[in-house]
């Protein structure tokens, strides 16, 4: 599958939000096979796949509608892969807080159950100790970003830098985060 990249102008942004059939037509073929090979390194299921494509095109329209919508036209692409990787974290952290109903035909597993809590719980305690080996200001970054998905803007005044820099310093935190998750897994391998 070959994607065209695309240029978006603010003609196609008016159609889009006046409703145009075409328009919305190639806005969701395009950004659908794009978001879909995102999602789907991301999401078990088909399903989950769809239902977070599907609620990123309503936020993107919904957005796009109100006032002020989106300041410029050729950052649609950006403005659509950021409202996709929201939905992608509310989707993570609610998956977190449920649990699937246990099937009433057969009971339960306590032993895979006792297992996989364990393995999660040793999971948790080594994202907490990879994000405490961080320094103070790499750690409140991805806290506020990724756990309490605070505003971009908010956190760039807190941190007292400039949107382009948190960019730079969100990816090189992540890669740090990642190193010291990584030591700390291998450390319990050995």
């Amino acid at each position: 599958m070959l994607l065209q990249r695309c240029a978006f102008d603010s003609g196609y942004i008016e159609r889009l939000v006046s409703g145009d059939p075409e328009t919305e037509r190639h806005f969701t073929k395009y950004f659908g096979q794009l978001l879909s090979l995102k999602l789907r390194s991301r999401l078990r299921t088909a399903t989950e796949v769809e239902d977070a494509k599907q609620e990123t095109f309503m936020r993107v329209f919904t957005a796009l509608k109100q006032k002020g919508g989106l300041a410029s036209a050729g950052s649609l692409g950006a403005f659509v892969n950021a409202v996709c990787n929201h939905v992608l974290f509310e989707m993570y952290r609610s998956h977190g807080r449920t649990a699937p109903l246990a099937d009433d035909h057969d009971p339960p597993d306590h032993r895979a159950a006792a297992d996989t809590s364990l393995i999660a719980g040793e999971e948790r305690e080594r994202v907490r100790l990879a994000l405490a080996a961080l320094p103070l200001r790499e750690r409140n970054l991805l806290v506020w970003l990724f756990f309490e998905d605070r505003d971009k803007d908010d956190i760039c005044r807190e941190l007292h830098i400039d949107r382009a820099y948190l960019r730079v310093l969100l990816h090189r935190t992540k890669n740090q985060f990642r190193e010291r998750l990584a030591e700390l897994s291998s450390k319990v391998i050995e």
